[in-house]
């Protein structure tokens, strides 16, 4: 029974280990069915359907405010669980404000087609979102800015940065994003004694081409936001404050004290803040775009 007990451990730990290395990602939850969103009426909504570079097809939505001309454009890019019809009330309020929202599933999200999403295949995918939206009737990058939340903030430092010069926007904003995807693995590992051997060795296993680590300091002179509660139980704050100090002037954070995960724009100052920041960078409409 002692020798019984003293390998029980070792097999936990084995499971754990393979069950990370055989999952194709455990960064993504994507559901497929929409619910309903409160609100959601009041926009104008587009469907766009659209492929992504190789070839999957995806599928978002273009929201515009009613009866009033867009101040600029959002592309938002979701967190890793649901579909955009569960995470869209989080810009939803910046249509009733006058601004267009563009968002979009990632493949095998919602409507969007693919199966299970990767994270080269969810790159691609905004790449795509990007150069489709950039495509469509009034749609300038000199009106535009990119707002990511939780790993949607991380596939959208790489998204920017890898941008030709003439298609980059206004600004990047990130709420609640972590600086690596080995680091977050490892840091989520690190946490429960029973798998912190396995942080360092089965980070390894994950691509960290696209982390955002990489790519913050490419960002300039586009300016950078990172919004980031000190409460949050995700994502640590420590990772936004490295991306913060990664990034190369014009860039500034916001530090939301108590907040939590990605919960920053339910406060109506942070909200005011945003919205503050978006009128500074994006010109209002008949006017040129601001020096960049």
């Amino acid at each position: 029974m002692t020798g019984r007990l003293r390998v029980l451990p070792f097999l936990v730990i084995l499971a754990l280990a393979l069950s990370a290395w055989g999952c194709r990602s455990p960064f993504f939850y994507p559901t497929r069915d929409h619910v309903p969103v409160p609100g959601l009426e009041n926009t104008v909504r587009q469907d766009v359907r659209f492929a992504s570079e190789d070839g999957v097809p995806l599928h978002g939505w273009l929201l515009s405010p009613r009866d009033r001309l867009s101040r600029g454009t959002i592309l938002f890019l979701h967190g890793n669980a649901g579909n955009i019809s569960t995470h869209v009330q989080s810009v939803l309020w910046l249509v009733r404000e006058g601004y267009t929202v563009f968002a979009f599933d990632y493949r095998g999200y919602g409507w969007s087609g693919g199966e299970a999403p990767d994270i080269p295949g969810v790159h691609r995918d905004a790449r795509a979102a990007l150069s489709k939206l950039l495509s469509l009737p009034g749609i300038s990058p000199d009106r535009l800015v990119v707002f990511g939340q939780s790993i949607g903030a991380a596939i959208a430092v790489h998204t920017v940065a890898t941008a030709s010069p003439a298609r980059r926007p206004r600004a990047l904003i990130l709420d609640s994003p972590f600086a690596g995807y080995r680091r977050i693995v490892r840091e989520k590992l690190s946490s429960p004694i029973i798998t912190w051997p396995l942080a360092c060795p089965v980070s390894r296993f994950f691509d960290d081409e696209y982390s955002p680590e990489r790519w913050i300091g490419k960002i300039a002179p586009v300016p950078v936001i990172v919004i980031h509660g000190t409460a949050d139980r995700v994502v640590p704050y420590a990772d936004g404050k490295r991306l913060y100090d990664l990034a190369s002037d014009p860039k500034g954070i916001w530090t939301v004290e108590g907040g939590g995960h990605a919960t920053a724009l339910r406060n109506p100052e942070v909200r005011g803040q945003f919205l503050a920041f978006l009128a500074s960078v994006l010109p209002p409409e008949g006017e040129g775009p601001p020096p960049r």
